[in-house]
C-alpha cells in the first residue's frame, strides 16, 4: 500500500497555492526569517487543505443547484486521485479520522452528547475502511485490532445517540 506522491510538492509549491488562494498563513519573521521551511511542509498542506474545503463549501451551497456542484466537486477528485481503489479508500480514511478530530471539543467543555456520538460515527467508518484493507493485503491481525476499535465506537455511538434522546426528554436516563 504505498501512498507516496508520483510528484511531491515542496513547501515554496505549497506556499504558493495558498498565496494565490488568499490563505497563506502569517509566518513569524523572527522564526521564519526566509519564509516557510521543509518542516512547515504538512501544517501548509492542512492550511492548503482547509483553504480548498472552505472554497469548496462556498461553490457548493445547499440550494436548487448542489447536486450540479457537488458532482462537479467529485469529478475533479476522481479524476485526479485517479481509479486506484486502495489509495481512494486512504485518502477517505484520513478524511473520516480528520473529520474526527475536528469534532471533539475541548477537554474543559462539556461533551455533547450527538457531537460525540457523531465522532465516534467517523471513526467506525475510518477503522472498518481499514480493516477491510488491511484485510485486503493479507493483515488479518491488523484487521481484527481495527474492527475490535469499530465495534468499541459503534457501542459507544449508541451509549451517546441514548445520551442525546434522554437530554431530548424522549427517554429517560
Amino acid at each position: 500500500m504505498d501512498s507516496s506522491s508520483e510528484h511531491p510538492v515542496d513547501v515554496d509549491d505549497i506556499y504558493s497555492a495558498l498565496v494565490a488562494l488568499k490563505a497563506e498563513p502569517v509566518m513569524d519573521p523572527e522564526t521564519r526569517p526566509d519564509g516557510p521551511q521543509p518542516e512547515d511542509r504538512l501544517r501548509l498542506l492542512g492550511a492548503l487543505l482547509a483553504a480548498v474545503e472552505l472554497e469548496m463549501i462556498a461553490a457548493t451551497r445547499i440550494d436548487a443547484d448542489f447536486d450540479q456542484g457537488f458532482a462537479g466537486v467529485s469529478g475533479g477528485w476522481a479524476e485526479t486521485a485517479g481509479a486506484d481503489a486502495t489509495l481512494a479508500f486512504m485518502v477517505i480514511i484520513n478524511r473520516l479520522q480528520r473529520t474526527a478530530v475536528q469534532m471533539m471539543q475541548a477537554e474543559d467543555e462539556e461533551r455533547l452528547p450527538g457531537q460525540a456520538a457523531a465522532v465516534a460515527a467517523a471513526m467506525a467508518g475510518a477503522d472498518l475502511l481499514a480493516a477491510q484493507l488491511a484485510a485486503d493485503h493479507g493483515n488479518l491481525e491488523g484487521a481484527r485490532r481495527l474492527l475490535n476499535r469499530a465495534e468499541g465506537s459503534l457501542a459507544n455511538i449508541l451509549v451517546w445517540m441514548h445520551g442525546l434522546r434522554v437530554g431530548l426528554g424522549d427517554v429517560e436516563d
